[in-house]
C-alpha cells in the first residue's frame, strides 16, 4: 500500500513552493525590524564585515521561532487560495474527497514543523541567543568611530571638545581649530586655538594623535577661584606655539565580552536547565522564608505580651457599677486624680527626668520601627527579584511549547481560510495573515507582560494566545469542511434578523401571464375556515398574556402556528394569480408572520432548559418570547381583517354552478363539450 499518493504529492508541491518563499520573506521582514531596533549600536562603530556577518547570522537564527509559524500561515492561505481560485479544490470535492483529506498531507508536514521547531528551540536557540546578546552588549560598549563634523562642537573624544570650521576629507587636515581640554579636570581646563591640525589613529587603535600648528593655549591657574565674586585678577597661562602634539587615550577596538556573564539568561537555557534554575531558586526562597519566620517569632512575642497586658488592665480602668446599677463616675474621676497626684507633687527635676526618659523611649521605639521597616523592605525587594527571576524562567519554559504549537494552529486557520476565500497571490491572503498574526502577537505580548509583572499567572498569560488560536482553527476547519458560509455577510444579517424578528415587506405584483386562475369558489370556503382558525389560535394560546416561565422553558409544547402560516401563504400564493388589482392590494397588507420563539426560544428542548436554568439569560429570552407573542397576536388580527376584505372581492368572482355548467356546455371550444367531437 502506497502511503503517499499522487494527490498528496501534488498538494505538498503546491504548499512547499509557496512556503519557502514565504519563510524567507517573513525572515527578512523580521530581520529588518530587529536591525532597526539595534541600529544605534551598529552605525558609526567602524565594525568589520566578519562582525556584521556574525551579528546577522545569529539574529536570523533567533528570529526563526517567530518566522516559521507566520510562514506556515501565509503559505497555507496562499496555496489553498490558489487551489480554490483555480477550481482545483472544487474538482477534488467533486471526486468525493473531503477538505480534511485534502489538508492531511500539509497537516502532517505542519506537525513535523512543530516538532522540529521545538527541538530547535531546545537545542540550537539557547546558544544562538547567548552569542547574540553577548555580541549586542559588546557592540554597545564599543567606542564610536571618529567622525568630526564641521561647524559644531564634537564631544566623541573623551575629555576633549573639538570645533572645526573646515576640513579636507582627502588630506585629513582640519582648519581653524578650537579645543577644550578637560583631561586634568574641569578646574584646570585648557583652551587651545590653532590655525590647522590633523587627527590620526595609532596602529593599535588604542590612542588618538592630534597634531596642531600655529596656535595659542590658555590655562586658568587660579583653579576653583576663577570667576568668583570679589576676585579682581585671575592669573592665567598663555602659550604661543608653532607645533604641538596631543596623545589621547581612545580605544576603538571591538572587545568581545565574556559569554559566561550572560549564561544566566532564561533564553540561553534549555528545558532541563530551566527546570534546574527554577527548582534551585524556589528552594532558596523557601529557606529564606523559613529564616525570616524564625527571626520574626521573637519579635512577635513581646507584642503579644503587651496586647495581653492591655487586655488585663482594661477592666480596672473601666467604669464600675454599684449595687443600684448606676455608673460609679466619681470613683473613676478619683482614680484619675490620684494617678495625677504623684506627677503634680513631684519635684521639677524628677518630672523632667521622667519626661526625658519617656521621650528617649519613644525615640528608640521609632528608630526600632524604622530599622525593622527598612529591613523588611530590603528583604521584600530581594524576594521580589527572586520571584521575578523564577517567572522569567517559567515564561521561557512555556514559550518553547506555545511557539511550537503555533505552527499547527496557524495551519488549521490558514488552510480553511484559503479554501473559503478562494483568492491566491500576495493580495488578500497576505492582508488576512498579517491581521491574524498581529492579533496573535498582541495577545502574546499582553500575556507575557502580565505574567512578567506577576499580575496574571504565568500559565494563563503564556497560553492565552494558544487558547484563542486552537478553537478558532478547529471551528474554521469544521465550517470549511461542511462548506458552511463563514464570510457571507448576508448569512449573519439573516441570523440577526431572525433573533430580533425583523421582517421584510410582502411584495405582490400583477403577473403579465396567468396560467392557472384562482379557484374562487374553493378559496371562499378556505378563507372562512382560515379566519376561524386564526381567531381560535389567538384565544387558545392566550397570546395577549405573558408566557408562563416554566411552561416556556421546561414544559414547552410546539404550537400549530407554523401550519397556520403555511396555509396563509398557500392562499396568498394562489390569489396572487388574480388579475383583480383590489385583491392584489389587499394581499400586500398581509404581514409576513414570524412564528418562531413565541412558544419556545429554541427548537431543541435541552437548550431551552439550559437557558431557563440561567435566570438572567432566561429573563432576556422570556421578554423576547412575550414580544413575539404580542406581535403574532397583532399579525393574526391584521390577517383576519384583510382576509375579510378579500372575501368580499372573492364573492364577486364566484359564478353560480348552473351558469358555469351552461357555459361549459355551450362553449364550442371547451374540451369537455360533448357536441365538440371531431
Amino acid at each position: 500500500m502506497v502511503l503517499i499518493k499522487k494527490l498528496d504529492l501534488f498538494i505538498l508541491k503546491k504548499f512547499l513552493l509557496v512556503f519557502f518563499g514565504a519563510f524567507f520573506v517573513t525572515l527578512f521582514v523580521f530581520m529588518m525590524q530587529f536591525t532597526w531596533q539595534q541600529l544605534d549600536k551598529l552605525v558609526g562603530k567602524g565594525l568589520t564585515a566578519d562582525v556584521l556577518a556574525e551579528f546577522f547570522w545569529y539574529m536570523a537564527i533567533t528570529i526563526v521561532p517567530m518566522s516559521l509559524p507566520m510562514s506556515v500561515l501565509l503559505a497555507s492561505l496562499i496555496s489553498f487560495g490558489n487551489m480554490g481560485e483555480k477550481l482545483e479544490l472544487l474538482s477534488m470535492k467533486a471526486a468525493g474527497i473531503s477538505l480534511v483529506r485534502i489538508m492531511r498531507p500539509v497537516g502532517v508536514l505542519a506537525v513535523g514543523f512543530m516538532v522540529l521547531l521545538f527541538h530547535f528551540q531546545n537545542k540550537t536557540l539557547p546558544d544562538a541567543q547567548l552569542k547574540l546578546r553577548t555580541l549586542i552588549f559588546s557592540l554597545k560598549q564599543t567606542s564610536p568611530a571618529l567622525e568630526i563634523p564641521e561647524g559644531v562642537f564634537y564631544n566623541g573624544v573623551p575629555s576633549f571638545n573639538l570645533y572645526v570650521e573646515k576640513k579636507n576629507v582627502a588630506t585629513g587636515m582640519l582648519y581653524n581649530l578650537m579645543v577644550y581640554k578637560t583631561d586634568e579636570g574641569f578646574d584646570k581646563a585648557q583652551i587651545v586655538v590653532a590655525d590647522s591640525g590633523r587627527m590620526e589613529m595609532t596602529d593599535d587603535k588604542m590612542h588618538l594623535v592630534l597634531d596642531i600648528w600655529g596656535g595659542e593655549q590658555f590655562e586658568n591657574l587660579n583653579g576653583g577661584q576663577a570667576g568668583q565674586m570679589g576676585v579682581k585678577n585671575n592669573p592665567s597661562d598663555r602659550e604661543t606655539f608653532r607645533y604641538k602634539r596631543f596623545i589621547i587615550d581612545f580605544d576603538s577596538n571591538f572587545d568581545r565580552m565574556d559569554e559566561e556573564q550572560l549564561r544566566g539568561m532564561p533564553s540561553a537555557k534549555n528545558l532541563v536547565q530551566l527546570d534546574e534554575s527554577i527548582d534551585s531558586v524556589n528552594a532558596e526562597l523557601d529557606s529564606i522564608g523559613r529564616a525570616y519566620y524564625k527571626e520574626l517569632i521573637p519579635r512577635a512575642k513581646p507584642l503579644a505580651q503587651v496586647k495581653k497586658n492591655k487586655m488585663k488592665l482594661a477592666p480596672s480602668a473601666s467604669v464600675q457599677e454599684n449595687d443600684s446599677g448606676d455608673a460609679a463616675a466619681p470613683s473613676v474621676e478619683a482614680n484619675a486624680a490620684s494617678a495625677r497626684v504623684p506627677i503634680a507633687n513631684a519635684k521639677p527635676t524628677e518630672a523632667e527626668n521622667a519626661n526625658d526618659k519617656l521621650a528617649s523611649a519613644l525615640r528608640m521605639a521609632r528608630n526600632d520601627v524604622s530599622r525593622a521597616k527598612a529591613e523588611l523592605e530590603w528583604r521584600s525587594s530581594l524576594t521580589e527579584d527572586e520571584e521575578r527571576y523564577v517567572r522569567r524562567h517559567r515564561m521561557e519554559w512555556h514559550q518553547k511549547f506555545t511557539l511550537s504549537l503555533a505552527c499547527l494552529f496557524f495551519f488549521l486557520i490558514g488552510a480553511p481560510l484559503g479554501a473559503i476565500v478562494r483568492k491566491g497571490g500576495l493580495g488578500m491572503p497576505a492582508v488576512i495573515s498579517v491581521v491574524i498574526f498581529i492579533i496573535y502577537y498582541l495577545m502574546n505580548t499582553l500575556g507575557s507582560k502580565m505574567a512578567k509583572d506577576g499580575t496574571w499567572d504565568v500559565v494563563f498569560g503564556m497560553w492565552m494566545s494558544t487558547a484563542v488560536l486552537a478553537p478558532t482553527g478547529i471551528w474554521l476547519t469544521y465550517k470549511s469542511n461542511r462548506d458552511s458560509v463563514v464570510f457571507n455577510i448576508d448569512a449573519y444579517i439573516a441570523v440577526v434578523k431572525r433573533f430580533f424578528g425583523i421582517r421584510s415587506a410582502r411584495h405582490v405584483t400583477r403577473k403579465e401571464v396567468i396560467i392557472d386562475d384562482p379557484d374562487y369558489t374553493r378559496l371562499a370556503t378556505d378563507i372562512d375556515v382560515l379566519r376561524a382558525d386564526l381567531q381560535g389560535y389567538a384565544k387558545l394560546h392566550r397570546l395577549q398574556r405573558p408566557p408562563n416561565y416554566l411552561r416556556l422553558f421546561f414544559r414547552n409544547e410546539p404550537g400549530d402556528a407554523v401550519a397556520i402560516t403555511e396555509r396563509v401563504e398557500a392562499v396568498v400564493e394562489e390569489l396572487s394569480n388574480t388579475d383583480d388589482l383590489r385583491i392584489l392590494n389587499q394581499l400586500r397588507r398581509i404581514p409576513v408572520m414570524y412564528t418562531h420563539s413565541h412558544a419556545a426560544p429554541f427548537d431543541r428542548p435541552w437548550l431551552n432548559k439550559a437557558c431557563g436554568a440561567l435566570l438572567p439569560i432566561g429573563l432576556v429570552f422570556w421578554m423576547r418570547s412575550w414580544r413575539f407573542r404580542l406581535r403574532l397576536l397583532r399579525d393574526l388580527r391584521q390577517t383576519s381583517r384583510t382576509f375579510e376584505k378579500i372575501q368580499e372581492y372573492v364573492a364577486e368572482k364566484v359564478v353560480p354552478k348552473e351558469i358555469n355548467d351552461f357555459k361549459e356546455y355551450s362553449d364550442p371550444i371547451a374540451p369537455n363539450n360533448p357536441n365538440n367531437q371531431s
